[in-house]
């Protein structure tokens, strides 16, 4: 029910990209451009602003997310609440996530499948990228939603939802608010992700594509979460590659702050990994309700 040229401009949006856009919508490059701009007739403003190869939204381009953001949730909410009285849903899931969906993002989704699905049981077990896939592929857990790039033949993969790669330290960082270049990284105390981590595979293939070799950087400890990482970069000078879904709270409260590289971004998406084949009707309904 999602009007579909809210659908067209809310993935452009969420991606920031146009050509991203069109391979989520199976949609053509041209047509995805052709619904923006009757968008932007309609309401007589600019959406996006280009720079160099990268869009972004403009300040009219944020408003319309957030509002197409709650219309897309009433949607929603309405489809599953009528879906609910005509339907009786019961069963069990059982998800695997990595560890930064797990903390971050999975719990208000869950609360609210829960509140439409009382009768649906959820399992969540937590886990690395590497220990999530080795869970779906000995059939532990029904799906799972992972941070990793690689994909394996074992499985079906899905976008969730975009995020980004930031890199991050305390505000009062003598580098705080000032633009770096990507080799200065080898200047710097770093710490990282431990091995098998979704992000830290992600961070590795980003900063390889600019020459930089990730075992070379000054690695001072690699952690196994989100969590320790932010409470060691409190008390010390090092940074540290974080997914900005794990440090919204600490930029709010300015305790954190996002250190800008000079022409280098780590943008990704969190996907759903799933078993071959056509998924059980419970696998389906989660599916759609997380979207």
């Amino acid at each position: 029910m999602f009007d579909y040229r809210l659908k067209v401009f809310h993935t452009v949006a969420s991606r920031l990209s146009f050509t991203k856009a069109s391979e989520e919508l199976h949609i053509s490059q041209p047509a995805v451009t052709k619904h923006i701009k009757e968008i932007e007739v309609q309401l007589s403003t600019k959406l996006f602003d280009r720079k160099g190869t990268s869009i972004q939204l403009t300040q009219s381009g944020k408003i319309l997310f957030e509002y197409a953001e709650k219309i897309r949730n009433i949607y929603r909410d309405l489809e599953f609440e009528i879906s609910q009285i005509n339907q009786q849903h019961k069963g069990k899931l059982i998800i695997g996530a990595s560890t930064t969906v797990a903390q971050y993002i999975l719990p208000e989704i869950l609360a609210k499948f829960n509140a439409y699905y009382k009768d649906i049981k959820i399992e969540l077990l937590t886990g690395n990228t590497e220990a999530i896939s080795a869970l779906l592929k000995e059939e532990k857990i029904d799906l799972g939603i992972i941070e990793g790039e690689s994909q394996s033949s074992y499985f079906d993969y899905r976008t969730f939802k975009a995020d980004e790669i930031v890199l991050t330290a305390k505000t009062d960082h003598p580098l705080a608010h000032r633009t770096i270049n990507v080799k200065d990284l080898y200047q710097l105390n770093l710490i990282f992700r431990e091995q098998g981590s979704g992000t830290l595979e992600f961070i590795q293939n980003r900063l390889k594509e600019k020459d930089v070799n990730i075992n070379e950087l000054n690695t001072v400890i690699q952690l196994g979460s989100s969590e320790s990482i932010k409470n060691y970069l409190l008390h010390s000078d090092c940074m540290a590659f974080l997914s900005i879904s794990t440090i919204l709270n600490e930029l709010k409260n300015n305790v954190l702050t996002v250190i800008d590289i000079k022409n280098f971004s780590i943008e990704r998406d969190f996907h759903f990994i799933l078993p071959k084949g056509e998924q059980s009707e419970l696998i389906e309904l989660f599916l759609r309700f997380a979207e």
